[in-house]
């Protein structure tokens, strides 16, 4: 069915929590401070694993198609977070009043999501066709019996310990994924960070309105145990990739001793595959360091290429923006594999400002790859941030923003996970 002539309703709940699609009103979405029809060409089938959320204290805003009014009902507001592996071309439309009965919204993206032909409809593209963090038909028992295995095989180590935690309470995707023994092994290393981004996933202050999604790291993990959890899921995986910096813990680079002694001892005792480090980038001396140990890539998280706008999200307590492309430039010299993870937020990141400042960015660098992941924030919060930081200019939309780039730099290379680089 071409996305063309698909106009899906819009969603709203009862007091009950039940989901209903409106008769009358159509689904509008929102950029930035704009509400406005999804584009067709932004549009897609609400993709398995994806979620439902209800908005509280949030009132539900459609389009009269007759008139062309926007009106705002009493009933709750709807959105989607869609599954990995897609993103957001359009935020959820909603009105609030600012009461006691609109808390601040968890660490998720809010995607727009209507109804149309009998099936739900989210404002969200595909970027990644991978399938890592697809878990349909997988049975929960399975994962707990993975889990097992790995607390038998090493019931000393507190690395293990701690991921089979994640994979079993917090049911994190990457530990599930070590689990079963396939695709990229998380290894967090970090207890502390030195950055207080807005959207931490790990520590919160007691004030922040929103509790941390993820349990931070509370030890250093010794080589040996991150050693023997590369060498286990190697011997499992084919095409393994290992990954330092995870959303429970700190920033790694902060650990680069601990983790590039464990890279030599597991590149020294054979170790095949990539080895891979998500980081803010900001300690510049260390990526040839950990290029040397046998790191293969480096992704460096990046909600902004305009430096007030980034400072104002991540808060680096310790270093400057300066020195995220300063790393991102010795990390290349050191012939590593570079990727952006670019927090993307409708009518903020698409905007021409952004995407000069980014073109400018990806230029200055040579970087390699973007990784087109999902802003977790309540709107509300990130939008007064960047008031304070930026102007805001119009939007172009997700698709042509992402075409402009691919046409500006014919080499780079787009997805959603790290990809695996056949080393």
């Amino acid at each position: 069915m071409a996305t063309q002539k698909i106009k899906p309703h819009m969603l709203f709940a009862d007091a009950e929590g039940k989901i209903y699609d409106h008769p009358e009103l159509l689904m509008l979405c929102r950029r930035g401070q704009e509400f406005g029809l999804p584009r067709p060409d932004e549009i897609t089938p609400l993709p398995a694993e994806s979620e439902l959320f209800l908005l509280p204290g949030r009132r539900a805003v459609g389009l009269d198609p007759e008139t062309g009014a926007v009106e705002a009902i009493e009933e709750t507001a709807v959105a989607a977070f869609v599954c990995p592996g897609f993103t957001s071309t359009g935020l959820a439309a909603y009105l609030t009043d600012k009461s006691p009965d609109a808390p601040t919204l968890p660490l998720f993206s809010y995607t727009a999501v209507g109804y149309a032909a009998g099936r739900f409809w989210a404002c969200s593209k595909k970027v990644d066709e991978d399938q890592r963090q697809v878990f349909t038909g997988i049975s929960r028992r399975r994962i707990q019996d993975g889990g097992r295995e790995w607390l038998n095989r090493f019931p000393k180590n507190r690395l293990v310990q701690h991921l089979m935690r994640c994979a079993l309470t917090s049911c994190c995707p990457a530990a599930r994924n070590l689990c079963l023994g396939r695709f990229e092994a998380p290894l967090p290393t970090a207890r502390t960070c030195n950055a207080a981004c807005l959207g931490c996933l790990s520590l919160q202050p007691s004030d922040s309105g929103f509790p941390a999604t993820q349990s931070r790291l509370d030890f250093r993990p010794e080589p040996k145990e991150i050693v023997e959890i590369m060498l286990r899921h190697g011997e499992r995986e084919s095409r393994p990739i290992f990954s330092f910096g995870q959303g429970c813990e700190g920033e790694p680079l902060t650990e680069a001793a601990t983790i590039a002694a464990a890279i030599r001892g597991f590149r020294e005792r054979g170790g095949t595959g990539t080895v891979n480090i998500n980081t803010n980038a900001s300690l510049p001396d260390q990526a040839p360091l950990l290029a040397a140990a046998g790191l293969d890539s480096i992704r460096v998280s990046l909600n902004s290429a305009r430096e007030p706008l980034y400072t104002a999200y991540y808060r680096p307590k310790s270093y400057h923006f300066s020195d995220v492309r300063q790393t991102i430039i010795e990390a290349k010299t050191a012939g590593l594999f570079v990727s952006l993870n670019f927090l993307y937020f409708p009518g903020v990141s698409d905007t021409e400002e952004e995407f000069e400042a980014l073109s400018g960015l990806i230029e200055d660098t040579k970087l390699d790859f973007i990784q087109l992941r999902n802003l977790n924030l309540d709107p509300e919060l990130y939008l007064k941030l960047v008031g304070n930081a930026v102007q805001l200019g119009p939007a172009m939309g997700f698709v042509n923003f992402k075409k402009r780039l691919r046409k500006t730099f014919e080499r780079l290379r787009f997805g959603y996970f790290n990809p695996y680089l056949g080393k």
